[in-house]
């Protein structure tokens, strides 16, 4: 699987081998009863993979199997990769977490936040304070999706062509001049909302660095760990190892071919998201992983300082809240109370709170396409678990997953 190979005995790692098998039963019997495709997924303890399996296709449709270097899109596990990118910047002194955005995005110096009315015709106030690079990583910037549909702003979005994806032939930086012109849900700082935040971060990348989004993901995160098959579209030459897609019927469940949805994959987009652009394997997503684990450092490649890790790892909501109380609902069947929300990730601070058997500090992220990967420092464990199905909140996959992984440590 990729360049992936077990490397330590599950019993020594502290995972019960038999209790690791409820884990493949599990997520094999969605495969079998025809709810998903296929799917791939990594245990590691203390940096050395413990557990690896798969099962089911890749492309049910042709037959091929979930099995080697497949290539799944990332979408919203870009997020992380595009918030370590930043991060570096941050290091070198480049651009700070206080910087106002319009800084280096000169559109969003006067942006204006929603008061009321229908999305044709808006009250709108200018903002109180600057989007902040800091709010761009957080969430808190009071930028949105469209796909979200339970807002006039969100309704703005997608009357201008930004739904799932970015009007055809847009490159990012014509998408954060559109972006900048409408309003915002919230005065940034205030709450939380996921949306286009990490396009724009992508974007401040891009003109702090002098630098494509892709050339810069390159040269200081995906080169430096080896991640050679993740970026912004699969090349022909590797194509036949992409996933095909697949939504959830809402009817019966089962997996249902959406082709429409996944062919940008093999393209170069115009638009270089830094929120859902990228495609990868879970092979280099382990290196990622393993990165975030090592505090910065994989292979003696450091990417980051540990301790800009573990400020990434804090909660930085307003007023230390959750998700919960100064957030909307997600696309996801994750829990929201006791779920804070740092530099780039999700983080648990109370497990009781948030209804999962998981350890307080847990951080990590998930896509709408069915990715999701997690690190628990304590616990020192990273978990990947890969399939291409839409959405991801149809079946109670992740929260089983984290179920079924903490199960299994004995230690």
């Amino acid at each position: 699987m990729s360049e992936l190979k077990i490397e330590v005995d599950p019993a020594e790692a502290g995972l019960d081998p038999g209790r690791l098998r409820r884990l493949d039963r599990y997520l094999a019997s969605y495969v079998d009863d025809g709810r998903l495709p296929g799917w791939q997924v990594a245990v590691t303890r203390g940096g050395r993979v413990a557990h690896l399996a798969e099962y089911g296709k890749r492309d049910i449709e042709n037959g091929l199997p979930s099995e080697g270097n497949v290539i799944y899109r990332a979408w919203s596990m870009t997020k992380p990769v595009t918030s370590v990118a930043a991060m570096t910047l941050v290091e070198d002194g480049t651009i700070g977490l206080q910087d106002p955005v319009s800084r280096y995005i000169p559109a969003f110096e006067k942006v204006r936040v929603y008061q009321r009315g229908p999305a044709a015709r808006p009250v709108t106030v200018p903002a109180a304070g600057p989007i902040r690079v800091q709010h761009l990583l957080s969430h808190t910037s009071g930028l949105t999706y469209g796909f979200h549909r339970a807002h006039p702003v969100d309704e703005i979005y997608t009357a201008n062509g930004f739904e799932w994806a970015t009007p055809p032939g847009l490159d990012l930086a014509a998408c954060c001049e559109q972006w900048a012109s409408f309003p915002l849900l919230f005065e940034p700082g205030t709450a939380w909302n996921y949306g286009v935040s990490s396009d724009v971060l992508g974007r401040v990348i891009e003109v702090a660095s002098g630098k494509s989004l892709d050339e810069f993901f390159a040269e200081r995160v995906l080169g430096p760990l080896g991640m050679t098959d993740t970026s912004f579209h699969v090349p022909q030459e590797k194509a036949d190892r992409l996933a095909a897609f697949y939504t959830a019927d809402p009817a019966t469940g089962r997996a249902t071919r959406a082709d429409q949805l996944g062919a940008g994959a093999l393209h170069r987009p115009a638009c270089l998201s830094g929120s859902a652009g990228l495609v990868t394997t879970l092979g280099d997503y382990h290196r990622f992983s393993q990165m975030l684990l090592g505090e910065g450092v994989f292979e003696g490649e450091r990417i980051l300082g540990p301790r800009t890790v573990r400020h990434m790892r804090r909660n930085h909501l307003p007023g230390g809240g959750d998700l919960h109380s100064v957030g909307r609902p997600v696309f996801s069947e994750m829990p929201t109370a006791g779920v804070g929300f740092g530099l780039g990730f999700a983080v648990v601070e109370d497990p009781a709170a948030a209804g999962v058997p998981a350890g307080p500090g847990e951080y990590g992220w998930h896509s709408a396409a069915g990715t999701i990967f997690w690190v628990d420092p304590v616990e020192r464990l990273t978990v990947l678990f890969f399939t291409q199905l839409m959405p991801s909140s149809a079946h109670p996959l992740h929260s089983r997953l984290r179920q079924l992984v903490n199960q299994a440590l004995v230690d």
